[in-house]
């Protein structure tokens, strides 16, 4: 699929963000005051700014509040839902530790679950759709999951927590481009399944359905090299896993950290593009290009 700029920010932003907000409902970091706001204050800038990318890839942003009407059906709605609820229920808690000197730790529970439901139902609407293999797989939330948690406990500077979630997310991350890489493959779909002559025999295009470009060419049939994937792959790896564990083992220091974190997030941005540009939408097979 056609990575948008503004679906790359949404998920790497808000993942990362609503990541920090599950570790500071539990206590972690154990600040108050005006620390504790500086922590809040980047969870939010980051979760919102996610959620406010998100709408510049909605042919009418204008109709965005609609959404929330969809509960029932929808893993769209449900995350503006609960992303909305987190943000309310952890603003609630943020007043407590900043202003108030308090930790409601039940409010904060419950925040934290919140925040976690967030990103997974986010991640539910790309694994929803069986017409792309690679994202309808039980790894696709797992990923979103174990990226979050590990990139909250970078930003939170929670060390002994960090290290070993970047490495289950590293681990999550090699499993989820192997299954991937054979999805599509092993979903049984082809030219044959995609026009229903497949009983015929060994099915291939004649000639292009029309002589131009369309809509579902544009947004749904973009196609990445392999070579050029397997490079950003060790690219995407080395800055979201293997640089930030290999920092984080130094004796930590606020530079440290910092560079851990910014290379944490290129890492996660090259990945998500990956994710959308490596998407192989079926409808792809109706043009010859799978």
């Amino acid at each position: 699929m056609h990575p948008a700029p503004s679906v790359i920010l949404f998920t790497t932003l808000s993942g990362l963000g609503f990541g920090l907000l599950f570790f500071l409902g539990l206590g972690f970091p154990n600040v108050s005051g005006w620390v504790a706001f500086v922590f809040f204050a980047i969870a939010y800038a980051l979760s919102v700014g996610g959620l406010m990318a998100s709408t510049f890839h909605l042919g009418h942003p204008e109709r965005a509040l609609k959404a929330f009407t969809q509960w029932k059906t929808s893993w769209l709605s449900r995350e503006g839902w609960c992303a909305v609820l987190a943000l309310l229920v952890m603003g609630l808690y943020a007043i407590g530790v900043i202003f108030l000197d308090q930790r409601w730790s039940g409010l904060g529970l419950i925040g934290s679950l919140l925040s976690l439901a967030t990103v997974f139902t986010t991640s539910m609407i790309y694994t929803q759709l069986k017409t792309i293999p690679r994202w309808n797989l039980t790894l696709t939330p797992v990923m979103f999951l174990s990226f979050s948690v590990a990139g909250g406990a970078l930003l939170a500077g929670q060390t002994a927590f960090a290290i070993p979630l970047l490495l289950i997310a590293a681990l999550v991350q090699i499993l989820y481009w192997r299954s991937g890489d054979q999805a599509l493959a092993n979903s049984g779909t082809n030219l044959g399944t995609a026009t229903g002559l497949g009983d015929r025999g060994s099915v291939r295009a004649f000639e292009p359905p029309h002589t131009g470009t369309n809509y579902l060419q544009r947004e749904f049939v973009h196609v990445v090299g392999r070579k050029h994937a397997d490079k950003l792959r060790a690219i995407s790896f080395a800055l979201a896993f293997v640089v930030p564990v290999g920092l984080l083992i130094l004796p930590f220091n606020h530079l440290v950290g910092a560079l851990a974190v910014l290379s944490h997030m290129a890492g996660i941005a090259t990945s998500r593009w990956l994710f959308f540009a490596q998407a192989e939408h079926v409808v792809g097979l109706y043009y010859g290009k799978r």
